[in-house]
């Protein structure tokens, strides 16, 4: 006797004989998440977000969002920064940033300002639609992802934000969503892990507290 056929006789053997202790029945109803002690959902969603490769800033209000957001685009010297939904544009003009609006010379773009749907805490991911003025295109060209996201978007799960995407659109479903989790990034290649292979090489997120500012964030 070969030792495959030894091997296949001590199976054999094995699932012949029953076992003292029987095997508990999984139970399809609990939670495959650990809970976290944090109650704070933002903090939950930032302390998820950032485990990703990805930058953050927290802004208490508009103005802290203007101020952080100014600095940073000033101290990366973007020679284009597109910006399409009417909110932010407003925004910007406000803050004396320039931006390009329309949708020309996408294959030079470096980098898109967008809002987002949804932000949920358990992944710290983003979502995103169709839906949005931004649409897929201009949080998918750039090499550079920037996200305007409002404490008062963050939702515990996806299956959270996709309710409240149903709630939110009722028949006009988007065609398309997007659960953003990081950077772009794939280690196919001799599991190197390379940025950017698929999308936008840096995603950062401004994170403005709209449940404690006064100031009207709905981002509507």
């Amino acid at each position: 006797m070969d030792s495959r056929e030894r091997i296949l006789k001590k199976i054999q053997s094995a699932l012949q004989t029953k076992t003292d202790k029987p095997i508990a029945k999984p139970d399809f109803n609990a939670e495959i998440y650990v809970q976290s002690p944090e109650t704070d959902g933002s903090v939950i969603f930032a302390e998820n977000f950032q485990k990703s490769k990805a930058e953050f800033y927290f802004c208490e209000n508009l103005e802290a969002l203007l101020a952080n957001l100014s600095a940073f685009l000033q101290k990366r010297e973007f020679p284009l920064t597109y910006v399409w939904e009417n909110y932010l544009q407003e925004l910007l003009k406000f803050a004396q940033v320039e931006f390009v609006a329309h949708d020309h010379d996408l294959a030079q773009i470096e980098v898109g300002i967008t809002l987002c749907e949804f932000l949920v805490a358990r992944t710290g991911s983003i979502l995103v639609s169709s839906r949005q003025t931004a649409g897929r295109r201009l949080g998918i060209y750039p090499p550079v992802h920037i996200v305007v996201g409002f404490t008062s978007q963050i939702v515990n799960d996806v299956q959270a934000g996709m309710k409240a995407l149903q709630e939110k659109y009722a028949d006009n479903f988007p065609s398309m969503i997007s659960v953003v989790s990081g950077p772009s990034q794939t280690a196919d290649i001799e599991k190197t892990l390379v940025l950017g292979a698929h999308g936008p090489k840096e995603l950062i997120l401004f994170l403005v507290d709209d449940l404690t500012d006064n100031s009207d964030a709905s981002g509507e």
